[in-house]
């Protein structure tokens, strides 16, 4: 990855982890320097959970530009690396049109697939993808430690998703995730000058921070749009938007199952765990030149980027 070339377009970044201060840094900077905004956050992409995914305000995006946020319905399949192939689309576009692409948010994933590039994986056989997934997980797991040990051992056996990933690519390739993950074609970090900021504030004021936000959710309308999700019949069960925190917690109240008191406590408990291990992703996995801040306050985080922007 290129970082401050000055031959090269700029980009910038703001990663971390959720509630972190991301979305206000980045509306702060591209009000500042003529910015366009782009999601990276693949909870912010559906059109169906504005509010309860913290996605900007319809003030906010008349603003600034916005792109990608909001974009996709909830039936739809939605991955990595079609997010790559829009963002990039998105960064060209600020670009012609004299703006600064503002890459914000929590997914790494999607961010190392736009900036390193994309593993070659091969289109998986339908009927080995519809065995894998019939598997128990537990039964799934155990097969991938025989198949992939060291997937097995990186990967919880509750980890449904992942593991069947990590048991259909092997069956079907011969090679291990891992293996094909070793080489990566398509990333953009050559082609442009980035600045990165990742945000990671004290734990206890994120917090406080995350807690707060979703009690402030549930009382300014993510109620009317988890009952509207829940009364289509186009979702799929397992569709990635109702996986969102807070859906499974709400939808549990409005079916009278639980009451709101423990929504708030299990909604508050996901949002810390998700949280958590945003923070530990972001402070190890990114390049050492992707700066670290601590601070809290949009206004000196925004003078820190900028000092950075012209360096």
């Amino acid at each position: 990855m290129n970082m401050g070339t000055p031959d090269l377009p700029k980009v910038a970044l703001i990663a971390g982890p959720t509630a972190s201060g991301k979305s206000a840094l980045a509306m702060a900077l591209a009000e500042a320097r003529g910015g366009t905004v782009i999601n990276a956050d693949s909870a912010q992409v559906y059109a169906d959970l504005r509010i309860l995914t913290a996605r900007p305000t319809v003030e906010e995006e008349s603003r600034v530009p916005h792109r990608l946020f909001g974009h996709i319905d909830g039936a739809d399949d939605y991955s990595a690396a079609r997010w790559a192939a829009e963002a990039r689309a998105a960064i060209h576009e600020a670009h012609a049109h004299g703006r600064l692409p503002i890459l914000v948010g929590g997914t790494g994933m999607y961010l190392r697939t736009l900036l390193d590039g994309i593993a070659p994986v091969p289109e998986i056989d339908a009927q080995v993808r519809a065995e894998v997934r019939a598997l128990p997980v537990a039964q799934a797991h155990a097969a991938l430690s025989d198949a992939d040990p060291q997937a097995a051992a990186r990967l919880g056996p509750a980890d449904t998703n992942r593991v069947a990933r990590a048991l259909e690519v092997v069956r079907a390739t011969g090679r291990t995730l891992a293996d094909w993950q070793s080489e990566r074609l398509g990333g953009i970090g050559g082609e442009i000058a980035l600045t990165a900021m990742i945000l990671l504030p004290d734990r206890t004021w994120l917090t406080a921070r995350t807690d707060q936000r979703f009690e402030t959710m549930l009382n300014t309308g993510a109620v009317e749009e988890v009952r509207a999700l829940h009364a289509r019949t186009d979702l799929a069960e397992n569709a990635p938007v109702r996986r969102a925190i807070g859906v499974r917690e709400i939808a549990g109240w409005l079916a009278g199952e639980i009451e709101r008191e423990e929504v708030v406590t299990l909604a508050q408990g996901a949002t810390r765990q998700y949280a958590k291990r945003q923070y530990t992703w972001f402070r190890r996995q990114p390049p050492d030149d992707w700066h670290r801040a601590e601070q809290t306050e949009t206004n000196e985080l925004l003078d820190l980027f900028e000092t950075k922007l012209r360096n």
